[in-house]
């Protein structure tokens, strides 16, 4: 925010140099349909220009408001040179950093009668700065978006109105403004993708902040918005979409260790790619990534299973059966086989049931016979 409120600042500044340029009546955008102006009141107001330059700020605020008080009601001429004394008046205050009385006395500039519409749009400009300044974000608010009304494509100051509506929590707003900023920003930065992603995040639109989000996605993107990315996918029932982001950072690194892993593999079993998922487990099995427990090793084998790789799935529930030394064990191996038509798997994994005390081992040995 600090970034925006010094450009705003800046152009505030660039404001009151301009002023000097409509008191002489130069041919400026700015001052061309304004009145002439007497030539004691161009004097008065051109000294007082200079005095501001000078650092004599209490003073010109002073006269300055003055010489704007006493003209306000007189003919166009008079009430021209009365703005004219205020925005020199709002100049010097905004220097003294009296950001509220600023904003004031531009806003009193503003509703000089007849006023021209760029000279208007210029002062609410620079009052949406000095209000900014002034920690009066409800009303920078509204002024910023007053001004965006006749400047919708002004890319920095939409971006700046996302920000105060953050501030202000206000986030359906925000996340419409979003989608403006989105429309008139040919490449976002990484601060504007990261705000964009929250704003639409915290509103609800998890769609678009995923659209936002995944484009960033590569070996420099942190692991936190590799995750944020596939938790967005999975809250939408994306699950396909979810393992790919997830599959994608672990093979560039940015996901990594055994937790990472084990997600990973949930998530393609979740999404029916159990190959794919006892790939990953067995290999972080062989390597040490992930510990050899049973669990681990029922999951490996129930993942062979459902990919139907009959020799993995075969192997992977006898190293089960060997390690659990339990009768159950032994025959789901010998179930599996015998559905599979492995008569030979079949009867040793039943033998070692029926040894372990399983009588229904025995009965269907029985059968095999």
């Amino acid at each position: 925010m600090n970034a925006w409120r010094q450009t705003l600042s800046r152009l505030m500044r660039a404001g009151s140099r301009l002023l000097l340029v409509a008191i002489l009546g130069a041919a400026s955008l700015v001052a061309a349909a304004a009145p002439a102006l007497p030539a004691d009141i161009i004097a008065d107001l051109s000294s007082l220009q200079k005095r501001l330059e000078q650092g004599e700020y209490q003073d010109v605020s002073r006269v300055a408001l003055s010489q704007a008080e006493r003209l306000e009601e007189g003919n166009a001429s008079d009430r021209w040179a009365s703005a004219l004394y205020l925005q020199l008046a709002a100049g010097a205050e905004a220097r003294l950093e009296h950001h509220e009385n600023a904003a004031d006395l531009l806003y009193r500039a503003r509703q000089t009668p007849g006023l021209e519409s760029q000279q208007y749009d210029r002062w609410l400009y620079e009052e949406a700065s000095s209000r900014l300044s002034a920690g009066q974000i409800e009303l920078a608010t509204q002024r910023l978006a007053e001004w965006l009304e006749t400047h919708p494509e002004q890319e920095r100051e939409i971006w700046l109105m996302v920000q105060l509506l953050v501030r202000q929590e206000r986030w359906d707003d925000a996340a419409s403004w979003v989608d403006r900023a989105l429309d008139e920003t040919a490449t976002l930065d990484s601060q504007q993708s990261a705000l964009a992603v929250t704003v639409y995040q915290r509103a609800g639109n998890i769609d678009k902040a995923l659209v936002v989000l995944e484009p960033g996605l590569d070996s420099d993107a942190p692991s936190v918005e590799w995750r944020r990315a596939a938790a967005m996918a999975q809250q939408l029932e994306q699950f396909a979409l979810a393992a790919a982001i997830w599959d994608a950072g672990w093979r560039i690194g940015a996901l990594e260790g055994a937790e990472d892993l084990l997600t990973l593999v949930q998530l393609h079993l979740r999404v029916g790619t159990p190959a794919r998922a006892a790939e990953y487990l067995e290999q972080a099995l062989s390597q040490g990534l992930v510990k050899q427990t049973p669990a681990h090793q029922r999951q490996l084998a129930q993942a062979w299973q459902a990919a139907k790789d009959q020799a993995r799935a075969l192997e992977a529930w006898q190293t089960v059966a060997e390690r659990s030394g339990m009768a159950e064990d032994w025959l789901r191996l010998g179930q599996l086989a015998h559905g599979w038509g492995k008569t030979d798997a079949t009867r040793h994994a039943w033998e070692q049931a029926a040894a372990l005390g399983a009588e229904q081992a025995r009965r269907w040995l029985a059968r095999l016979e």
